[in-house]
């Protein structure tokens, strides 16, 4: 079944039930409604025939008690049910290149970063936009460091795409596991206070004046109330005692409100994680990557989902301490807030410094849900081809994955061994900077473990770096030209140190004159022959395809042609051998009367 039918065939379904949820909601509302009237008439009517007024209690009030809770249930249902529509569309309307919906990581916006901002990785419309599915802050993250931060070995790069291509064939946990975690949704600092939480140092777990307590207070409170009962002293005793006890839990009050004020949200989000993490163990995953995941949810043969949920229902105990009835009463008699710190205490003891490691695998888990939802929804990408043989990119009927498929002009791109340039020729407009941002594109794509939009890609994994886009720094008192010559030093650098890099440079030395341009672009180029290095510059300085004399094996020409016919200008976007022989920079200032026809 192709994607557009999945979501179609999923979207009617959960509407349906949605419809039942909602239908069920009301029929409910109004029994209650019918209930509590009854219940009311009942009272007012057997107000002074007791044996009456108890059975209308318990035909009225009490059914109306428990259709309370069933009615939350249904209303937790429907939020459910509505997340999930909510999502399916979501799917529907980025099969048609719409991902407005979606994060699009503005924050990770860096133009000091090796490509991510030469190539639109981060931002409005950008690849992590459409790639982005992720329903927790630690799966947005490791998203994003995945894009930052490509794989370069070939092992890791393959142990990624078995990963990836597994859990796009889970498409409904996929679904499940997203519904859950945007249901469930925490907070960014949700990482931070956690971790704060759980390195922090125990005070009461320990200490002997507690254990007295806890012990004490319930058990003199028990042996008064039974000496009371049977006479041998005053319930004055018992109500001395009570009243002590409870001035005495006065001085633990700053405590218990700390941990419910600072900590009290992000801790019982771990339920939330627990779900995700239940969801992720109850699938059954074939791949060594996907087991070595879920081997890292387990604590000495165990899974986490207890542990987590306990801890919930502990901070749920602890909230009973905001109504004030329950306060006095719990604490006169058995001390209960400094019981509920001491086991929330004893939690962290024992499970607290395996809390990161949980989240940060969720967060894994999710950011792999991201990859293969992408996966899915793209069934005609291919997943590249890794070879140990440096360097190597062939790419055939490549396209850039965010341009709509009717927009879409593929090309091959070929470099073979190393060190090996094409250089890339052309007029304005032409296609040559989306030539250079569709293979920047999709080599990161295909160095983070992800399918390709290529009918074949086979590539050597080196350290992608690219310069398309500087621009003048006010703030630094930088100038455009100066910016690039920063750019182009940190490659050279990192040359020298014997990294290997893929390098795409678009139109080199643009902030200077043409002559010098001219001359320090073929010294740069004959520097990263010397160093060994692969790449892609394009260009509009036609001489640079002279290049190919010199280094007969290591270079290719190729260009983007702008073709007038009938006085109109045309653009085909196919790649084509050779330097470009059309330049249309005149032709347009022509025609647009900017300067006078010959």
């Amino acid at each position: 079944m192709n994607p557009e039918n999945h979501y179609t065939e999923r979207l009617s379904l959960t509407e349906g039930q949605l419809q039942q949820v909602k239908k069920q909601i009301f029929r409910i509302s109004m029994l209650r409604l019918a209930l509590f009237i009854a219940g009311i008439a009942g009272l007012y009517f057997f107000f002074n025939q007791t044996t009456l007024l108890i059975i209308c209690i318990c035909l009225t009030f009490l059914p109306l008690f428990i259709l309370v809770k069933i009615h939350n249930r249904f209303f937790i249902r429907k939020e459910w049910l509505e997340t999930q529509a909510r999502i399916i569309q979501e799917e529907l309307q980025a099969l048609s290149g719409d991902y407005s919906s979606f994060e699009d990581g503005k924050e990770y916006v860096n133009p000091e970063h090796p490509y991510s901002f030469d190539l639109d990785i981060f931002g409005r419309r950008s690849l992590f936009q459409s790639i982005n599915r992720t329903c927790t802050f630690f799966g947005k993250n490791r998203l994003a460091k995945w894009l930052q931060n490509h794989l370069h070995e070939k092992t890791s790069i393959e142990k990624r795409q078995e990963m990836v291509r597994e859990i796009s064939e889970h498409t409904l946990f996929r679904e499940q596991f997203r519904v859950a975690g945007l249901v469930h949704h925490g907070q960014s600092s949700d990482g931070e206070k956690i971790q704060a939480w759980s390195q922090s140092p125990a005070q009461y777990l320990h200490a002997g004046w507690v254990k007295a307590f806890i012990w004490g207070v319930p058990v003199i409170n028990s042996l008064l109330l039974i000496t009371s009962l049977a006479g041998w002293t005053s319930f004055s005793w018992l109500g001395l005692s009570f009243g002590i006890f409870l001035v005495l839990s006065f001085g633990i009050i700053k405590r218990a409100t700390y941990i419910q004020e600072t900590y009290g949200k992000q801790l019982k989000s771990l339920n939330g994680y627990a779900r995700l993490i239940a969801l992720a163990k109850a699938e059954n995953w074939k791949s060594a990557g996907m087991q070595e995941l879920m081997e890292r949810f387990n604590l000495n043969g165990q899974s986490p989902i207890q542990a987590l949920q306990q801890l919930s229902k502990e901070l749920d105990r602890l909230d009973l301490r905001n109504n004030q009835f329950l306060y006095v009463l719990l604490e006169g008699s058995i001390f209960f807030q400094l019981q509920e710190i001491v086991r929330i205490e004893r939690w962290k003891a024992r499970y607290g410094q395996h809390i990161s490691k949980w989240l940060e695998t969720v967060g894994e888990l999710d950011a792999l849900c991201s990859l293969g939802t992408f996966a899915y929804n793209h069934p005609q990408y291919t997943y590249p081809e890794l070879t140990e043989k440096p360097f190597c990119f062939l790419a055939t009927q490549m396209g850039h994955p965010l341009m709509p498929a009717s927009q879409c002009v593929k090309n091959d791109a070929t470099i073979p061994s190393r060190p090996f340039f094409l250089i890339i020729t052309g007029a304005n407009m032409a296609g040559k900077s989306t030539y250079l941002r569709t293979i920047g594109v999709n080599y990161l794509l295909a160095c983070i473990g992800a399918p390709v939009c290529c009918e074949r890609l086979k590539l050597y994994p080196n350290q992608l770096i690219t310069s398309l886009r500087t621009s003048d720094s006010l703030s630094d008192n930088e100038s455009y030209f100066f910016a690039e010559l920063k750019r182009l030093k940190r490659i050279i650098d990192l040359l020298n140190q014997g990294q290997q890099l893929f390098i795409i440079l678009d139109e080199i030395l643009k902030g200077t004159n043409s002559m010098d341009k001219q001359k320090g672009s073929f010294d740069l180029i004959r520097q990263f022959m010397q160093l060994k290095a692969n790449g892609i510059i394009a260009t509009h300085d036609l001489l640079l395809g002279s290049l190919i004399k010199q280094f007969p094996e290591e270079i290719r020409n190729y260009c983007f042609e702008a073709d007038i016919k009938e006085n109109e200008l045309t653009f085909s976007y196919k790649l084509r051998e050779g330097v470009a022989q059309n330049m249309n920079a005149c032709f347009l200032m022509k025609k647009m009367g900017i300067i006078l026809q010959e």
